[in-house]
């Protein structure tokens, strides 16, 4: 399968009331919530779509996901895509997309993006070459707050997703935190990919704490854990969902998107992946 990089260069949860008539009190386990809307990163199934777009989308609502999160039209327009996800009950919160293309063809990428009903213009991957000292990292993030400000002015908002790299020290800082601290939080949102991050040793509960509300989006992707972390499907390794989706409200998450990035079958793991969340309470 082709990589990610590849690819790209290629092409709130729902709660009861608090009470019962008479003052008392709903029991705990009534609660707890669920997540409403469980989307997919089309990533996940890439071959699938290259092949045949309508089929693959199809099975998609077949099995219960209501957001889709693209990475790549193939070879549709996005006015065709959205009409295809109306027709099958699914919306488009956000799109993956090269940093270099959404800088030097902001107005086609933008337009495409709000075509297609995205709230998001998400850059998906970052070269770390390009980035070598702290200060490269501290120019990121005035670039990040620019692409924001212009999302922003287009009725549309602009985040970054993560992947493990962001983690590591590079002139003895963090450049995943550096991103965060130094962009604007009007203009700067954060997809954070859970899978990423806690493989690489952060601690997502203290980041929701630290920066509430700048996560709206999360991938949801689930690992064996260490030494290999082995991606499995959600719910088949060792995140602990339920510790991480209670803090939501903190975290300001509104959109969970499934994503595998080379799974041996990718309608089984979808289907597998939606089985524990559609049950999953938190």
């Amino acid at each position: 399968m082709t990589t990610r990089r590849e690819f790209l260069s290629a092409v709130g949860a729902a709660s009861f009331a608090s009470a019962l008539p008479g003052g008392r009190e709903w029991p705990a386990a009534a609660m707890e919530a669920k997540i409403k809307r469980i989307g997919l990163q089309l990533y996940t199934v890439r071959d699938l779509m290259a092949h045949d777009v309508d089929s693959t989308l199809a099975t998609v609502a077949k099995i219960g996901y209501r957001e889709v999160e693209f990475a790549g039209y193939f070879n549709r327009s996005p006015h065709q895509l959205r009409e295809t996800l109306e027709s099958l009950g699914m919306t488009s919160p956000a799109s993956h997309l090269d940093l270099h293309e959404l800088e030097t063809n902001f107005d086609a990428t933008a337009a495409a993006a709000t075509a297609l009903g995205n709230k998001w213009l998400i850059v998906a991957w970052l070269e770390m070459k390009e980035y070598p000292n702290a200060a490269d990292w501290k120019r990121l993030a005035a670039r990040f707050t620019a692409l924001g400000r212009r999302a922003h002015d287009v009725g549309l908002r602009f985040a970054y997703h993560n992947h493990d790299f962001g983690f590591a020290l590079v002139d003895g800082i963090v450049p995943y935190d550096t991103l965060i601290a130094q962009s604007d939080p009007k203009y700067v949102d954060f997809e954070m990919d859970l899978y990423w991050i806690i493989k690489a040793g952060g601690k997502p509960l203290e980041y929701f704490a630290k920066y509430p509300g700048r996560f709206p989006l999360v991938h949801v992707k689930d690992g064996m854990g260490a030494p290999s972390w082995k991606m499995a499907d959600v719910g088949g390794g060792t995140i602990d969902w339920k510790g991480l989706f209670a803090k939501r409200k903190q975290a300001g998450t509104q959109h969970y998107f499934v994503e595998h990035d080379d799974p041996a079958d990718p309608i089984a793991s979808i289907r597998a992946s939606y089985r524990y969340l559609s049950h999953l309470t938190f």
